[in-house]
């Protein structure tokens, strides 16, 4: 992960208690470990109810979102699963943050989906040099890093049951932090720099949607 440009998209650093935004914190890398098994799921679609409220900072789960495998692999991504309270290899912030190390994506069932799709967008976003080298920190500049927050907005759009309204919800829950006061306020208000960023590399297309190719 990119550090957050402050007082913009990501403006402050989040509650000790969400290790799952985007600033950057002091905490070192994850040991890495042996790769997981490799998970399944259904095909990833476009139909997703209003968001539930649930209990204040509930998020979504990736064992909550069996669509989220064929999109990972449509991104290029191996997901992989880790037993249930294990360290995760690649993870960032630990545990149960997804773990990112090369082309596999590491997950725990517990792992908030947004941390899933945020992981998995740093590896679509990077140019091929960092992608070809990585293990654990995405790294990225402030640019990158908005961009791709909202690519993990837009491809909830693609998970059945998840949608963009979620995921924002999911993002205000766990601590991410927007200049405009939510996630959805800056996707509608304050998101254009990045949807071009995403537009000029080929992220996305005029319409807005995946194109499903990686940087170069």
């Amino acid at each position: 992960m990119s550090l957050p440009k402050p007082n913009d998209t990501q403006s402050a650093a989040p509650p000790a208690s969400s290790p799952g935004a985007c600033p950057k914190s002091g905490a070192g890398p994850a040991e890495p470990g042996a790769p997981g098994d490799d998970m399944s799921g259904e095909t990833a679609a476009t139909d997703h109810p209003a968001p539930s409220a649930g209990p204040q900072g509930a998020v979504l789960s990736v064992a909550e979102c069996p669509a989220l495998t064929p999109l990972l692999r449509r991104a290029g991504l191996q997901p992989c699963r880790v037993e249930t309270g294990a360290p995760i290899p690649g993870s960032y912030w630990g545990a149960p943050e997804a773990g990112l190390i090369a082309d596999r994506l590491y997950l725990r069932d517990d792992t908030p989906l947004h941390s899933a799709l945020h992981e998995a967008c740093h590896f679509i976003c990077m140019d091929g040099v960092r992608r070809a080298g990585l293990h654990t920190d995405a790294g990225g500049d402030y640019a990158e890093e908005d961009a791709v927050c909202l690519l993990q907005i837009l491809l909830a759009e693609q998970l059945r049951g998840v949608g963009s309204a979620r995921m924002c919800a999911d993002m205000d829950a766990w601590g991410y932090s927007f200049r405009l006061g939510s996630a959805a306020a800056w996707v509608r208000h304050d998101a254009d720099d990045a949807r071009t960023w995403l537009l000029q590399h080929g992220i996305i297309s005029a319409g807005g949607t995946p194109t499903w190719q990686l940087r170069p």
